[in-house]
């Protein structure tokens, strides 16, 4: 089953805690070179951060890729895009999860909540906004559920818009409530410290 091959993916990684600045910060390397650091708070255990990097083909560090979290801000790198710098007004797309639903945040559109239309395309394993002024459209894909290779279902999508901001909600169904559970556990017999990284395998 894909979820308990990612489960399993996880367990086996070498992670390295670190307990800073209220937050538990938790760095995983897998068995294919691929790196993943998450950052929970110590209060809630709510997701705050994650971010992935690979190596290149020639084997040089890639940069960081933000999944959870504020999106790195400054000039934007990526090779296939002609954006120099972000311009402060454009919408900025980010995900910022709850304890029970994904949830992402598109800031800077400035228009009424009947211009959106925001549905699930299962064919493509993906949700889509789209606004019938043809100002905004954005496909993306629910990275957790693809790992674990969960379907998507359009009953667990809502959203609402406020201060012109769109909040897009997916309730996690059961399976992925079930992984962040028992990965929290293991996250927290890591014996982390405060002051520098302590290698810590877990079986």
């Amino acid at each position: 089953m894909a979820v308990q091959s990612w489960i399993d993916s996880l367990k086996s990684s070498k992670k390295t805690a670190l307990t800073h600045d209220g937050k538990r910060k938790i760095h995983y390397l897998f068995k294919d070179g691929r790196e993943m650091a998450e950052e929970y708070d110590l209060i809630t255990d709510e997701l705050i951060v994650r971010k992935w990097r690979a190596k290149s083909t020639l084997g040089a560090q890639g940069q960081w890729q933000v999944e959870v979290g504020e999106p790195f801000s400054g000039p934007v790198t990526s090779l296939d895009s002609e954006v120099i710098k972000e311009n402060c007004s454009n919408p900025v797309f980010m995900r910022k999860d709850t304890k029970t639903c994904f949830q992402w945040r598109i800031r800077n559109l400035p228009y009424p909540k009947d211009v959106f239309c925001v549905f699930v395309e299962s064919s493509e394993r993906c949700i889509i906004i789209k606004t019938s002024n043809k100002k905004y459209y954005k496909k993306f894909r629910i990275t957790d559920l693809d790992r674990s290779q969960v379907p998507l279902d359009g009953s667990a999508l809502s959203f609402t818009h406020a201060n012109n901001t769109l909040i897009i909600s997916y309730k996690k169904p059961k399976e992925i409530l079930t992984l962040e559970q028992d990965l929290l556990k293991e996250l927290k017999k890591l014996k982390g410290t405060n002051e520098g990284d302590v290698d810590c395998k877990t079986q």
